[in-house]
Formats: C-alpha cells, sequence, structure tokens
C-alpha cells in the first residue's frame, strides 16, 4: 500500500477553493487569515502541506511552522523564530531583519540578554518587527503563506503574536494559516479567546475540518491501498475510523481486515512491532523529544542510551523514514502525525520514560547549543533532576524576560519556587534568594494582567521577610501598589503605612528610591478617598524625594497622579500627565505608561473636551493592546472609557466585550455598553439589565451605570413608577457603599424626575388627585437632591465639570415639566434651551433628546415655528445616530403638533393622531403591551386608546377595526 502523502489529496475541494480565493486577495494585497480546525488525524496537516505546494506552484512562497508541547512551559514565540529563521536568507526578509535590532531578541542565538532593566515596553518593537519581516517576504502576485501547525500548543507569546498580525493586517502580500485540534479546544483551553476574537475581524475566515463522508473514505482507501477494498474490509473500516482519515490509513497499514484491532494505541503497536528492534528503539526516543525533534539532538540523545549508538541510531531513523514512520520537516525529523508520537510516548513505562529524559537532558546540558533552556527544564522535570529543572527554569525565565513574553516567565519562575523546598542549594544555583524569585515573578503576573497573583506573591515575599525590617519595608511597597492595581485601598494603605514606620523613620535609612514609591503611592491612596490635600503632600514630596535619590519611576508615577488633583484645570492637569507620559516611556516604565494614557483620555473627558480625548484614548488602547497590557486595570478602564466616548459623541453601533477579559471586568464593559444600547432601543436592553442587577455588587461602577441606563430604558418603555423604583434602588445601594452625595446622584435624579414627568404626563382620571400630588411632592425632594449632590458632592477641582452641570440643568427641565403636568406653571422653553446649551460641548444623544424637550415646551408657550424647528432638527439628529426610541418620539410628537415630516401622509378622519399611531401598530399585531412600550407610553393608556378606537369605528373587534380603517384609507397601503 501506498502512505497519504504519496497520493493525490482526497476530497477537500471546499476548503482548497476558499485557501486559493484568499492567497488570489493576499497576492493582490487583500492579506487575511485562514484559521484550521479539526479534530486529531483529521487530516489538517495534509491539507496544509497540500496547500503550500499549491501557493508555491502558483509563484508565492509558502513556509510551515510549528508549535510543540513542552507542558507548562514553552519557549516563547517559537513558530515565528522558525518561520523568520527559514525566511532570513532572503534578500528582502535580511534587509528586514537588518533594519529591525528588536528581531535580535530572536534570531541571533549569540546575543546578550538585556539585564537590570524592564524593557517590556520594547515589545512592541518585536512584534512590529515581526510583522514587518514577514510582509517583507511577499509581493504582488508572489505572497507568502505562512503555515503556524498545531495552535492548541502555543505559548501565550506566540498567540500575542498572531492576535497582533491579524489587527494589525492592512495591504500586505500575506496569508497566515493556522491549524489547530478542535477537540482539544475546551471552553478554558487558552486558545479559546483567541479564537473568539479572530472570528470577528472582517479578514478572518475559519474552517472546520470534517471526517471524510463514506463515498471521500472509499475514494481516500482506494487511492491508499492501490486499489478498491472489498465490502467487508471497507465496512470495517468506516465502522472502526469513523471517517478519520489518519485512523482509516493506520487500521489499513495494520494488516488484513479481520484482525484489525479496535483501538488506535493497539493499531500503532501492530505497526511498530513490524518493524525492526532498533527502528523500534529509536522511535520511541524520538517521541520523548515531541511531534518534531533535532536530528542532532536525536543523534544526541541516542548516543547516551544503552543498546544505541552513533551508527546503529543514523541506520535505524533511515530505516524510520523509509518505512514513513519519521519524515522530514526543514530541518528537523518529525512523527507523520502527533498522534503516532503521543501513543509510542505514552507506552513507555515511567522508568523509561524517566531515563530518556535523562538522555536528552545530558545531550542539552554537554551542548547547550542543541536546545532552549525551556527544554532543558522540561527534560530534568520529567527526568526527575529537581536541581537542574530549578536552574533551568530559573534560565528560561531569564530567556523569556528577554523575549518580552511575561507569561511565560511567570511559569518558569513559579516552577522555580515550586522546586525550592526540594533542591537543598536552590539559592546557590540561581544566584539568588527565594525572595527575590518571588517578587520577579509578581512583576510578570503584573506585566501580564494578574494582578491578584502579583498580590499573593509579593504577600509570600513579605511574610518571608519577618527578620529584615528593612527590606520587608520595601516589599511591603511593591504590595501596596499591586494592591492598587487591584482597587484595594484599604490594604494599600496599612501596607505603605507599615512601609513608613521603617524608610521615614527618624534613625530609617534616609530618602531612597523605596520611601520615593511609598510617597507616590500612599498619595494614590488618598486621591481614592478624595482627600486631595493629604494627596498633593503625599505627591510633592514623592517628586522631590524622586528627584534627589534619581527614582524615575516614583516621579512619573507621582506626576500622574498629581494630574488628577489639577482636574479644576485642564491645561495644568493635562501637561502634567503628558509629562509624566514621556517620561514614563524614557524610562520603560510601562505601567505608569498605560495610566497616564488612561488619565489623559480621562482629563480630556471631564473638561468636556470629547474630540482630544476620543483622539488620545484611540492612542492609549493601540498602545495597550500592542505591549499586551489591555487587561491591565487601566486597560479595562480604557474601554469602559471606549463604550462611553462612542455613546456620548453619537456613535451607536452596538459592540461586543472583547474576548478574554475577566468576568468581573467583562461585566463593567458590559455595563458601560448599555448607555448605547438603551438610545438604540434594543429589543433585549431591559433583558440585559436586569440580569447586571445581580453584578451590582461587583463595583459601584456596575451598579450607577447599569442601574441608571435600566432607569431610562423602563422611561422609554412606559414603565415609569418601575423606572422611579429603580432609581431609588440605585440610590439606596451606592449611598450605603460610597456616600449620600455621590456625583452620579445628579444624573439618577434627573433621570428619575424624567420617569416622574412621564407619568404625570400620561395620567389619567383613574389616577386622581392624590397621586399628582405625590409625584409633584417627590419631584421636589428629587430635585433638592440633585441640587444638594452639586454641592456637597465634593468633586474634585470644587466644581461640576460640563457633564455635571448639563445634568443639573436637565433635571431643572425635567422639574418643571412634572409640575406643568401636574397642573402646575407651564415650563418656560428656557430651561430645556439651558439644557441644550449646557450638554453642547459634544453630548450628542442628550441634546437631541433635550431638543424634543424644547421644541415641545416652545410649542406649548404658543411658537409654534421654533417648536416646529426644534422637532425637526431633533429629528434628524435621532435618525443620523440611530437613536429609534428618541426618532420615534420626535415623530409622534411632531404629528400630534401638525409639524409636516419630509415624506409623511396626512389622513382625515375622526380619530385623533395618538389613536392612528395605535391603529397602525394594531395592524401590525401588537398587543397593548407592545403599543406601549412602542409609544412609550403605559399599557392601560394603550388600551384606553384601542377602546376609542373601536368605538369611532364602530366595529366589534381588532381585526374588523383594521379592515374598517384599510377601507377608509386610514392605514398605510
Amino acid at each position: 500500500m501506498r502512505r497519504s502523502s504519496q497520493i493525490p489529496l482526497v476530497a477537500r475541494t471546499q476548503e482548497v477553493a476558499r485557501f486559493r480565493r484568499a492567497f488570489d486577495d493576499a497576492a493582490a494585497g487583500e492579506p487575511g487569515v485562514l484559521l484550521l480546525g479539526g479534530d486529531a488525524g483529521v487530516g489538517k496537516t495534509r491539507l496544509v502541506n497540500h496547500l503550500a505546494a499549491l501557493a508555491t506552484e502558483a509563484g508565492g512562497r509558502s513556509v510551515v511552522a510549528h508549535c510543540v508541547d513542552l507542558g507548562e512551559v514553552g519557549i516563547p514565540y517559537l513558530p515565528f523564530t522558525e518561520a523568520l529563521g527559514l525566511l532570513r536568507d532572503e534578500p528582502d526578509v535580511a534587509q528586514a531583519v537588518a533594519e529591525r535590532p528588536a528581531l535580535a531578541r530572536l534570531l541571533d542565538p549569540n546575543r546578550t540578554p538585556s539585564a537590570g532593566r524592564d524593557d517590556h515596553a520594547e515589545r512592541l518593537p518585536l512584534l512590529d518587527g515581526v510583522a514587518g519581516a514577514l510582509a517583507s517576504a511577499g509581493r504582488s502576485g508572489a505572497p507568502l503563506v505562512l503555515v503556524v501547525e498545531d495552535l492548541h500548543w502555543a505559548d501565550p507569546s506566540t498567540r500575542d503574536v498572531l492576535r497582533f498580525l491579524a489587527t494589525r493586517l492592512r495591504s500586505e502580500h500575506l496569508l497566515l494559516v493556522g491549524t489547530y485540534r478542535s477537540d482539544d479546544v475546551d471552553r478554558r483551553h487558552p486558545l479559546r479567546p483567541l479564537l473568539a476574537e479572530l472570528h470577528r475581524l472582517e479578514r478572518v475566515e475559519h474552517v472546520e475540518l470534517g471526517t471524510f463522508t463514506p463515498d471521500e473514505l472509499r475514494e481516500f482507501t482506494t487511492a491508499v491501498n492501490d486499489g478498491p477494498l472489498d465490502e467487508a474490509e471497507f465496512a470495517a473500516v468506516l465502522r472502526r475510523s469513523e471517517g478519520n482519515a489518519f485512523f482509516a490509513e493506520e487500521l489499513l497499514a495494520a494488516g488484513p481486515a479481520g484482525t484489525l484491532p479496535w483501538s488506535l494505541a493497539d493499531i500503532l503497536h501492530a505497526r511498530l512491532e513490524r518493524l525492526p528492534d532498533p527502528v523500534r528503539q529509536v522511535v520511541r526516543l524520538a517521541s520523548v523529544g515531541g511531534r518534531q525533534v533535532r536530528e542532532d539532538l536525536l543523534l544526541a540523545a541516542a548516543a547516551r542510551t544503552p543498546g544505541l549508538d552513533d551508527g546503529g541510531a543514523v541506520d535505524a531513523l533511515r530505516d524510520a523514514v523509509a518505512q514513513q514512520v519519521l519524515g522530514v520537516e526543514q530541518a528537523n525529523l518529525a512523527f507523520r502525525h502527533a498522534l503516532l508520537a503521543e501513543a509510542l510516548y505514552l507506552d513507555l513505562l515511567p522508568g523509561e520514560r524517566a531515563s530518556t529524559h535523562r538522555a536528552y537532558l545530558a545531550a542539552l546540558q554537554d551542548d547547550p547549543a542543541l536546545g532552549s533552556p525551556a527544554e532543558r527544564a522540561h527534560h530534568a522535570l520529567q527526568g526527575h533532576d529537581l536541581s537542574t529543572a530549578l536552574s533551568a527554569s530559573y534560565d528560561a525565565a531569564a530567556a523569556a524576560q528577554d523575549l518580552l513574553a511575561p507569561a511565560e516567565q511567570l511559569r518558569h519562575l513559579e516552577q522555580v519556587l515550586s522546586l525550592w523546598e526540594s533542591v537543598p542549594d536552590a539559592e546557590q544555583r540561581v544566584g539568588t534568594d527565594r525572595v527575590a524569585v518571588a517578587l520577579a515573578a509578581a512583576g510578570a503576573a503584573s506585566r501580564h494582567g494578574r494582578a491578584a497573583r502579583a498580590v499573593q506573591l509579593a504577600r509570600r515575599a513579605v511574610a518571608a521577610l519577618d527578620g529584615d525590617p528593612g527590606r520587608q519595608a520595601s516589599v511591603r511597597v511593591v504590595l501596596a501598589r499591586y494592591l492598587m492595581e487591584l482597587d484595594e485601598i484599604d490594604a494599600a494603605a496599612a501596607e505603605s503605612d507599615l512601609a513608613f514606620a521603617v524608610l521615614d523613620a527618624d534613625d530609617g535609612p534616609g530618602p531612597s528610591a523605596d520611601l520615593a514609591v511609598a510617597l507616590a503611592v500612599r498619595g494614590r491612596v488618598e486621591l481614592n478617598r478624595d482627600e486631595d490635600d493629604r494627596a498633593r503632600e503625599y505627591l510633592e514630596r514623592a517628586v522631590a524625594v524622586a528627584h534627589e535619590v534619581d527614582a524615575p519611576q516614583a516621579e512619573t508615577d507621582a506626576l500622574a497622579s498629581l494630574a488628577i488633583i489639577e482636574v479644576d484645570d485642564p491645561d495644568t492637569a493635562a501637561r502634567l500627565v503628558r509629562t509624566a507620559l514621556e517620561r514614563a516611556r524614557e524610562v520603560g516604565d510601562l505601567s505608569t505608561e498605560i495610566r497616564c494614557w488612561s488619565n489623559l483620555a480621562m482629563t480630556h473627558y471631564y473638561a468636556g473636551r470629547l474630540a482630544q480625548a476620543c483622539e488620545v484614548l484611540g492612542q492609549g488602547l493601540a498602545r495597550a493592546r500592542e505591549t499586551a497590557t489591555i487587561r491591565s486595570m487601566h486597560g479595562i478602564w480604557m474601554q469602559q472609557l471606549d463604550a462611553i466616548l462612542r455613546y456620548t459623541t453619537g456613535d451607536l453601533r452596538p459592540t461586543e466585550v472583547p474576548a478574554g477579559v475577566p468576568a468581573a471586568d467583562a461585566t463593567m464593559i458590559a455595563a458601560a455598553q448599555q448607555y448605547a444600547a438603551v438610545a438604540r432601543g434594543d429589543d433585549d436592553v431591559l433583558d440585559r439589565a436586569a440580569a447586571l442587577r445581580d453584578r451590582w455588587e461587583v463595583d459601584g461602577f456596575v451598579a450607577l451605570v447599569a442601574g441608571g441606563c435600566q432607569v431610562d430604558a423602563l422611561t422609554w418603555a412606559g414603565r415609569h413608577d418601575e423606572a422611579v423604583e429603580v432609581a431609588a434602588a440605585v440610590v439606596d445601594h451606592l449611598g450605603a457603599i460610597w456616600s449620600t452625595y455621590f456625583l452620579g446622584r445628579i444624573w439618577i435624579s434627573a433621570l428619575a424626575l424624567a420617569a416622574l414627568a412621564g407619568a404625570a404626563e400620561e395620567s389619567h382620571a383613574a389616577d386622581g388627585a392624590v397621586v399628582q400630588v405625590d409625584r409633584r411632592h417627590r419631584a421636589d425632594e428629587l430635585l433638592e437632591v440633585a441640587r444638594a449632590t452639586a454641592e456637597r458632592g465634593r468633586p474634585r477641582g470644587g466644581s461640576l465639570g460640563p457633564e455635571g452641570q448639563a445634568w443639573l440643568c436637565r433635571a431643572e427641565a425635567e422639574h418643571a415639566r412634572v409640575v406643568a403636568a401636574t397642573g402646575g406653571k407651564q415650563a418656560d422653553p428656557v430651561v430645556w434651551e439651558t439644557t441644550v446649551a449646557a450638554f453642547g460641548y459634544g453630548y450628542r444623544y442628550e441634546v437631541a433628546r433635550s431638543r424634543l424637550r424644547w421644541a415641545q415646551a416652545l410649542h406649548a408657550a404658543g411658537d409654534v415655528e421654533a417648536g416646529a424647528r426644534e422637532t425637526l432638527e431633533a429629528l434628524a439628529e435621532a435618525e443620523r445616530t440611530g437613536a429609534r426610541p428618541l426618532a420615534e418620539a420626535a415623530q409622534a410628537w411632531a404629528r400630534r403638533a401638525r409639524v409636516a415630516l419630509p415624506g409623511a401622509r396626512r389622513t382625515s378622519s375622526a380619530l385623533t393622531e395618538r389613536e392612528e399611531e395605535v391603529l397602525a401598530l394594531v395592524a401590525k399585531g401588537l398587543s397593548n403591551r407592545q403599543i406601549g412600550e412602542r409609544l412609550f407610553i403605559s399599557t392601560k393608556t394603550a388600551s384606553v386608546h384601542v377602546s376609542n378606537i373601536l368605538a369611532k369605528l364602530a366595529v366589534s373587534g381588532r381585526a374588523e377595526a383594521v379592515a374598517v380603517a384599510t377601507r377608509r384609507g386610514l392605514l398605510g397601503a
């Protein structure tokens, strides 16, 4: 029989067609990503090898790179290092590499790693260098096809490169093809969030490779067998392989149908039993190296394996290749399928595995050029050489740090910590103590966005230093910074106070970098407590001490915090943050840099400079994504602000919570997205708001924003009493955890007043005078609370910003609506004109909504022409931004006010304008509840309108009313 590699590709015509389209697009400058998933053995490798050959035949360049499984540890950027190594002899690629020094981290094995500096901020040049070098390998009509196999084994840094490349593709002549085992990627697998994120990108296609159909399997087995199987044999192969190409091929290779074993392991073992002993021994040895293994490393390990010598191993390898158990992939030997390597490895007895791993380890120790420290650590662990595993893991962590791969660095350092007690001379082996290792691991965790893990590691370091108060104080400062990342303000204050007791004592060490950092952190604590005067004292002293002892990171941290205090002077605040940002970039303080991007965007937002806020936020988000800090505390805050800014500036298009964001942070982003969802009038907005109700305890931000948006959505739905109840619940909840006069209460009060006004305007005789008096009384209380909050809520800087002032104006105007609707003086149009002007700093949605109220007030005051003008302007803006409830409300008001709308049809009938609206919705089959929600009136009011329509048309039911109205021309065609 022939092997599948010797026959033409069977089936897969649709997948090949999709590849050809993607290849042609890449040739024309439309790059793309093709993700190929499928169960193990289904034929992914066979297909991508065929695709790579097609690309080469069509004039392109194809490179196949691989991820490898090293258990809990990995080699950062491995497939991209492999790909660039294969491409760097190309003149264009060589030039691109030479122009990008950051790539030396990956491609120069003799490079001396950087030391003594956190250069995580240089990750962008590295990622950009990989992208640029790959792009240079393709050209018009001849794109580069880069295949990355086995993404389910990808290390975190490789996943980051894939994300970076996929989001940065513009006009490169590049096609990325990635394969992964679908059956391995469960919901907890680290690849899954990346796949979800990539699938949403326009340039990414996903292909799920299925098993062969019976007809396809028949074609495949006929080709492999050099002739058709008889029906019994084929039925057995079909039943036992279930269409899996690899299983079917191995079943055929194992022997006659009557002796086919049932399990894959039995199939593979049956094949191996026919091989000579030396070949079996060498392929077993190869399986310990993984699916791929370097030939020189395998031979070196063979030389240290009893029963194998150099000559015998070489001959055995030749036989293994001839028998098609092993093949050649670039410079490596490789099993035809990873399942074969796995089955062989699992068949080894525990003692055999350990001794074989030790053979690899000995080869790597004798010649470190044969592999990486991560590989040495892996073989040492599996070979139970704990001392060497500890040393190699520490070296691997250093290599990962040099490659700007914090996730891998953290894993290796945690491995060192787990082995520490088992290695008596651990400190001598790594050249530092356990506390330093724990702090290094905490730093890696923080850079990777795992603040909680950073706190755990730092706490252990603090506990280990009970006998060294000076060093313990320094570590407490580090712990306090990590606690700030988790927003654990009181705990951070306690740690910094304990540090001060030593660092700032009269008989203490005097000014130091640790003292400067402690002062900066303590200043941030006081900022979070709204104690600005105390915060300023700490921060200004932090800057002074930092200058004195040359501690730039403490200086930038303190400057960024000082800018927040200067919020009443936006120019000064922005200048301070910019200074801190530039300084942070100079010294490589990425954490402070991302914080500065967030603070600068917030500074512009609270100052009402929305265009500048959008520009800065875009730059900050791009920087956070490039440096893999998008999941950090300030990265999450920027994503929240992004949702708010989009809504505020009139971009109401729906967005999704980014994949891979922790659940608590995802909830906060989802809450911010509720603003636009309410304005759009999403059908499920109330369900989403109710779901978020259970998450109010997660963060006050969720309670405020999600609760406020729920109030607004209920008001639009005509459920005014419920809206007022939710507003009261939000106030009670936040009053208990924040303070009585939290500034967001102005917004909540304005929304509750709008609900009361709506209820009062929709009121009918059944409500009675007592109900209206109660509404007026509650409205008076809400306005008083809003005014008191503006005075006593202690806004930073001492005065309300533009948004706070605008919402206070709206509260005044909504109160005037309640007064007018409950029998008081008609609202003065000026209050709504003032509100429109207050929101005019750029809050497009609220300008349009307030403008409609202004139009109604003008109409009531007798200025019909001005009211019509403002109505049309509000409607036009609502339609431009996609604010459906507001647009429908404007249209409804225009009909009642007899404002001519473009394209509107007028009829003559006994029905009122509102009744015509209700009748049109009856004709669509809507219930009274649905009509109420659509027209923003109560269900009871809708029912009254329907009863009036039936009476005026002299009909007995809704269907008859629709028929009569249609005959009379009261409904559109």
